[in-house]
């Protein structure tokens, strides 16, 4: 799909869903220069009744108002619903924040280009459920592999933190003018810097 959208819609629970009305649905675009068209006329066929359109990036929900606006608007018993699921999140771990935000709202969530992602269902739940232990799983990879790839570094002398703007000449004249007694203040006048810079090349 070209277009970077998302349009969600919310329903009454309860009620077969054929017959659901949808009460709020939101549309995402990438750029001004794309269209929300195709995403409310499917959610219009949905019968949803509210519609939040958004452009901004779909790496993240920062940044998209009327998605907080949609998020504000929930009531208990209300479906969201979207087009497709990559027009609300870019990640399994984005996906389950938010289907869970909608979840502690007492609302569900319908998904029309994927017919199992539907909370109003058993199913649906279960597959939710599912999600989170896979969110967690990647969370946990992520910071297992970032702890290792730090250690690597470290073991082969990489020094993290922003690089030093004095050379090693000025951090070894700075550390004999403060054995002297000279101030951290006067030497960060001197060589143009900050008290930090001067601290760190003490390190």
């Amino acid at each position: 799909m070209g277009q970077n959208e998302l349009q969600t819609g919310l329903n009454p629970r309860g009620k077969v869903r054929s017959s659901r009305r949808c009460a709020t649905r939101y549309s995402r675009v990438s750029s001004k220069g794309q269209d929300h068209a195709g995403q409310v006329e499917a959610l219009k066929a949905a019968a949803c009744e509210r519609i939040f359109s958004d452009t901004a990036s779909g790496k993240s929900t920062n940044g998209r108002p009327e998605f907080d606006r949609l998020m504000r608007a929930l009531r208990p018993g209300d479906v969201v619903t979207v087009t497709k699921l990559d027009r609300l999140a870019r990640s399994s771990r984005d996906l389950h924040n938010i289907l869970h935000e909608i979840a502690e709202r007492d609302c569900a969530f319908i998904s029309l280009g994927e017919s199992w992602c539907d909370t109003t269902t058993d199913v649906g739940r279960l597959m939710l459920t599912i999600m989170g232990g896979i969110a967690e799983f990647e969370r946990g990879l992520i910071q297992k592999r970032c702890e290792e790839g730090i250690a690597r570094a470290k073991r082969k002398g990489t020094k993290f933190g922003r690089p030093s703007s004095l050379d090693p000449s000025q951090r070894r004249r700075i550390a004999e003018r403060y054995a002297a007694g000279e101030t951290m203040a006067e030497l960060a006048r001197e060589y143009e810097c900050g008290e930090a810079t001067i601290w760190r090349a003490l390190q």
